[in-house]
């Protein structure tokens, strides 16, 4: 079977699996520059049963070389190889998954940067969009994604039983996040004084364009955080870390904020257990 054929087959089944739209184009992505690398090697169109591990490192080392692509962006090729080839094996396209025979690519592992309770306080103060000092509030109160935060609407706000509705997140997946009592009346005041008169269902909109986009409210934070006068880059992800890490420095158990989160499993939420050096002192000083 053509290489190009074994790669729609495999998109196809990730979209009967009803993976993210998100999720298949980023395989489908990294799945065709594979495909283009291999018919120039070879100057002609590659057969799936014939890609050998040798292939695969021809092309990892490609991307580093030619591509400059970063550890992190090759170890995610590899990744969705060893996804691709053991969808292959599965259906028995191939007689052995060959991706696995393939090194792993060392990555460095950064901690998360991430606010202070006071620093949080700093930038919403510094923030002279109303609308989106909310969004800013409610991204650290709840620890969403900022698209997750975008696409919320009415419905899904339920300020009477004090959750938030997720609907598809990350991984497709939906949860439930109770609205905690310090956010609870700046969502009331909001919907009762502030949110425009439009026909738009999304909760957090405008009455121009009846929507925000991410872009526009990262925008607005790093306009805050240069008036601040600080260095440290922060989007609105960086409020989706200090959720978390705030929440670990609290001793809240990792399950919790795992599914707060929405994490696939705890090995992800663990990156959050970062300890400063304050934190290590008293480690070392409690012996």
């Amino acid at each position: 079977m053509l290489l190009v054929h074994a790669i729609q087959k495999f998109l196809h089944y990730l979209t009967s699996l009803e993976r993210s739209e998100q999720t298949t184009s980023g395989y489908e992505k990294d799945l065709k520059l594979f495909s283009r690398f291999l018919e120039k090697k070879y100057n002609c169109s590659p057969y799936l049963e014939e890609v050998t591990a040798a292939d695969i490192e021809d092309y990892l080392l490609w991307l580093k070389e030619e591509r400059n692509y970063a550890p992190a962006s090759r170890a995610r090729n590899l990744y969705t190889l060893r996804s691709f080839f053991a969808y292959a094996y599965k259906k028995e396209l191939v007689a052995r998954n060959v991706a696995l025979s393939v090194e792993n690519i060392k990555t460095q592992q950064k901690e998360r940067v991430y606010l202070s309770e006071e620093e949080v306080q700093q930038l919403v103060g510094a923030i002279d969009h109303d609308l989106i000092r909310l969004v800013v509030q409610v991204l650290y109160l709840t620890g969403l994604r900022i698209s997750e935060c975008l696409d919320l609407t009415l419905d899904t706000v339920d300020l009477e039983r004090k959750v938030i509705h997720v609907v598809a997140g990350k991984g497709n997946k939906d949860r439930i996040i109770p609205i905690s009592d310090k956010l609870l009346p700046l969502l009331r005041h909001y919907v009762e004084h502030e949110r425009p008169d439009t026909d738009s269902d999304l909760f957090f909109c405008t009455k121009k364009t009846g929507k925000l986009s991410p872009v526009y409210v990262n925008r607005v934070l790093a306009d805050a955080v240069e008036k601040l006068g600080w260095k440290k880059k922060v989007t609105a992800h960086i409020l989706r870390h200090s959720f978390a890490s705030q929440l670990v420095k609290k001793e809240v158990n990792l399950v919790q904020i795992q599914k707060l989160l929405g994490h696939s499993s705890l090995k992800v939420t663990s990156i959050y257990t970062h300890s400063n050096l304050e934190q290590l002192s008293e480690a070392v000083n409690a012996l």
